[in-house]
């Protein structure tokens, strides 16, 4: 996909087909979490390398990214994946990565240090409680459904105040809708709490309309495609950028 323009959102169709990272790109990232011994725990690695060949969220980020310079600031940023796929991409904007996960924070860190990936940094924070300064651009990757609606819509507020004249907020969410996809999102979403995976329990899913009147009601022009690609999730890329002066 082109990149964006500094000021520009994509249309509604623009990343509906888009596909997952491919096999070689894929596999380059995860090694990367690979245990350092022979008989290491193997999940992150596994778990990394099925979910950039399955899921089209980051080659969507990316497109999302691409073309802009702004600091990102990445809440909820797991292990950092996204880092790795910026770089890997040749995107050179400074990364900061926050997460509730202390673990998951402290094993990311360390990749992203044996990596030796530049401007990348990962710290432990609750984003329901705090938010850092920050002026850029915004990623927020599959956790706003584990904040009840007033606190994502006190999060979004906080955020919409940090895009920058050439940063974007890029988010994404699966969608709270009559969808037999929006149930099974739901369903997978508390497993992966039950199982460990996920710290927290899914609270709410916000609605296209409810991401929409928060947002530009904060001064944001957005754009909302599906992202699903062969996963059977209700995923959805959602990008804005400030309204330009008239």
């Amino acid at each position: 996909m082109h990149p964006l323009s500094a000021d520009s959102l994509p249309d509604a169709g623009a990343f509906s087909s888009l596909r997952p990272l491919d096999r070689a790109r894929s596999r380059r990232i995860a090694r990367a979490f690979a245990p350092r011994h022979p008989l290491g725990n193997r999940h992150d690695y596994f778990y990394t390398l099925i979910k950039l060949r399955s899921d089209p969220l980051y080659p969507g980020v990316l497109a999302a990214l691409r073309g802009t310079r702004a600091p990102v600031l990445d809440l909820g940023c797991g292990l950092g994946l996204l880092a790795h796929a910026l770089r890997q991409d040749g995107q050179a904007q400074p990364y900061r990565g926050v997460d509730i996960d202390g673990d998951k924070v402290a094993r990311g860190a360390r990749v992203a240090a044996d990596c030796c990936l530049p401007n990348v940094r990962l710290e432990v924070m609750d984003v329901g409680m705090e938010t850092p300064d920050h002026s850029g651009s915004v990623t927020i990757l599959d956790m706003l459904q584990f904040l009840p609606p007033d606190e994502q819509r006190a999060l979004l507020a906080r955020v919409a105040a940090m895009i920058a004249p050439r940063g974007r907020l890029v988010i994404r969410t699966g969608l709270q809708d009559e969808s037999g996809r929006s149930r099974t999102s739901r369903l997978s979403d508390r497993f992966a709490n039950l199982v460990g995976w996920m710290q927290e329990r899914p609270r709410s899913y916000p609605t296209a309309d409810g991401l929409r009147q928060v947002l530009e009601h904060a001064g944001l022009q957005v754009s909302l495609a599906p992202l699903y690609g062969s996963t059977p999730f209700n995923n959805w890329l959602l990008v804005a950028t400030p309204v330009p002066p008239a």
